[in-house]
């Protein structure tokens, strides 16, 4: 009895012990229970919520870049397009591969899109491939059930009506790249381009605009159901540029043959109408994604199509430079508009001997200033630079905007060089030479300038001697164009002014002119001057037999061809210059420089009604 009690109480005990744990544990999973559905509930709700829900960066659309007449330069196309989200497909490469299949995606493509993943956090679309036709963009829709992560959109892709010929302008968007990725999420979204060269990169942020939201629902498997809100993006603003489209378009398919660059400008608010640079390039290559090969062609291009001349390139001013020196000697009280020298082809400075551009047809005898710009005399500037000092020459052409970065709205501009005795020590830790004096006189030796530069020279000289700076950039979105008001004065002589004008005049409409052949055929006139600009030392063999235009001279030895201009000669209200790349004598500019100048004349597009105000925004997206 006492073995059958006492296993009574041990089992009695178990059983109240077991009760006990399994009490216990009921009661910690209830408590747990209340915990988490209780206590915790809001906070699981809203993960619950999350893992339902997703929220979405919605790219805004960029802003239009317009002309000066509204004509667009720069707009947004639709983009069909195929993103993958890496953690929400169990098998990406084999994914990737499904869509290859379908798509007909090369390998490279692929490459690149698995180095976009990795770089990237697998919660981020990743673009596959885009700029598709509507049927490849249907065929990927048709299959969407069985491409887990695989998603399709309609984007945006910048779009460039005018191509190659407004490319240094405008300039171009492309993909972050990795050093450009900064906090702002919209970088970091599929397919994001921002700018990279050009008005769109100088004006990027005005014209991203603000980022929207998409907040949508999904399954346990990442796709979506519906979308439950939406709030589009705040359209980056508009800008509007000082250039004339047509014009632009003119003066490229006038230069499309050569290596050149070219401006064109009011000569009173500095606004540019044209600047052209060629060759140029596809601006849309960039934005769609340039190939190795396609990359090398452009980079290897023996005329630099990458290369903006109108604003980069470094030429010797040649004679064009002459009205700087005169002005410099008229100013200066060295000598006066009657001075006159003999010019017999030749001048001797000790043991070397300053050839004239006639020197073989006896040289142009007796000149006074103005036959001497008109004709282009070498001699009678050797003569005034010697007399007048390189710096003297140097503080002249710095006033003309020479030697200094242009104010511009475009990134890349060259300051060019003008030389002083300072300067040379400096760099060389050389004396100046007296014979470096005679060939600045002239336009040559360290002197370097760009077709802007010479623009602006142009223009302070036509507009009354008013320092006038380069303005590319009216307005943004629908602000009304700031004034430019009238640029300040320099303080030149009206005197010395009208010297040099007239001799100007004479360079195109005089009888002995270097540019008579480019004169204009309506009543309207221009007044100009040629330069011609040496890229190497010409030998005296070379001298006899037509130096660096003849025949044989191979293309890149070739001089370069010069030319700034003004019109009308009676009321000055446009300045151009053009330089053609080893393209001989100046006159040979001057001809393209006429033909600009009677279509820029029969335009007159400072004197017609521009885009000022903006009075309704139009879709800143265009249907393909």
């Amino acid at each position: 009895m006492d073995r059958d009690s006492d296993r009574r109480k041990s089992f009695t005990r178990r059983a109240a012990v077991l009760g006990a744990g399994q009490l216990s544990l009921f009661g910690l999973l209830a408590a747990r229970m209340y915990y988490l559905q209780v206590v915790e509930s809001d906070q699981y709700q809203i993960l619950a919520e999350e893992n339902r829900i997703n929220h979405r960066l919605l790219a805004p659309p960029r802003g239009r870049i317009l002309d000066r007449f509204g004509t667009e330069v720069a707009q947004n196309q639709r983009n069909f397009r195929v993103l993958l989200t890496p953690e929400q497909t169990e098998d990406a490469q084999q994914t990737l591969q499904r869509l290859r299949e379908l798509l007909d995606l090369p390998e490279e493509q692929l490459l690149r899109v698995i180095r976009d993943m990795q770089r990237q956090r697998p919660f981020m679309p990743v673009t596959v491939a885009e700029n598709l036709t509507w049927e490849e963009f249907a065929r990927v829709n048709v299959h969407l059930p069985e491409l887990a992560g695989v998603q399709t959109d309609v984007g945006q892709i910048r779009h460039y009506p005018f191509g190659d010929r407004l490319a240094h302008v405008v300039g171009y968007v492309a993909a972050v790249s990795e050093s450009e990725l900064t906090d702002d999420p919209l970088l970091q979204q599929p397919g994001f381009r921002i700018g990279k060269i050009g008005v769109e990169k100088v004006l990027d942020q005005a014209l991203r605009g603000r980022a929207g939201n998409s907040r949508i629902e999904v399954n346990a498997y990442g796709r979506i159901i519906r979308e439950l809100r939406r709030r589009e993006g705040e359209a980056g603003q508009d800008v509007v540029l000082s250039i004339d489209s047509e014009l632009q378009n003119f003066v490229y398919s006038l230069l499309a043959e050569e290596s050149a660059g070219a401006v064109v400008l009011d000569v009173h608010t500095g606004e540019v109408l044209a600047l052209v640079s060629t060759p140029g390039y596809d601006p849309g290559a960039f934005n769609r994604g340039l190939s190795p090969k396609a990359w090398s062609t452009l980079r290897d291009h023996p005329r630099k199509p990458l290369i903006n001349k109108a604003i980069a390139g470094q030429y010797p001013p040649g004679s064009v430079f002459k009205m700087i020196v005169a002005l410099a000697a008229l100013e200066a009280g060295i000598l006066g508009p009657g001075h006159r020298v003999f010019c017999n082809g030749r001048i001797q400075l000790g043991n070397y001997t300053f050839h004239c551009w006639r020197d073989k047809y006896g040289g142009h005898g007796w000149l006074e200033m103005r036959d001497a710009i008109e004709q282009s005399c070498d001699v009678y500037f050797y003569d005034v630079a010697k007399r007048l000092g390189v710096d003297r020459i140097a503080d002249m052409a710095v006033r003309f905007g020479l030697g200094e970065t242009p104010e511009i709205e475009l990134i890349g501009a060259r300051p060019g060089l003008v030389p002083t005795k300072a300067w040379k020590m400096a760099i060389t830790g050389k004396p100046w030479q007296q014979g470096e004096t005679l060939i600045t006189g002239i336009g040559q030796g360290y002197l370097l300038t760009s077709p802007l530069q010479l623009a602006v020279m142009a223009a302070r000289l036509a507009n009354g001697g008013r320092a006038v700076q380069p303005r590319l950039v009216r307005t943004l979105l629908s602000d009304a164009a700031e004034a430019a008001g009238e640029a300040p004065p320099m303080g030149l002589s009206a005197n010395a002014l009208k010297v040099v004008l007239d001799g100007m005049d004479g360079v195109v409409n005089g009888k002995r002119g270097t540019a008579r052949r480019s004169k204009l055929d309506g009543e309207a006139q221009m007044a100009g001057k040629t330069g011609t600009s040496q890229v190497r030392r010409i030998t005296k063999a070379e001298r006899q037999r037509g130096g660096a235009l003849a025949e044989d001279t191979p293309w890149e030895e070739r001089d370069h061809a010069l030319f700034v201009a003004f019109a009308p000669v009676e009321a000055p209200r446009y300045a151009t210059a053009v330089v053609i790349e080893h393209g001989g004598s100046g006159a040979n500019a001057a001809v393209f420089a006429k033909d600009i100048m009677t279509e820029l004349l029969r335009r007159d597009p400072a004197r017609r009604p521009a885009l000022g105000q903006l009075a309704a925004r139009t879709p800143a997206v265009r249907a393909g």
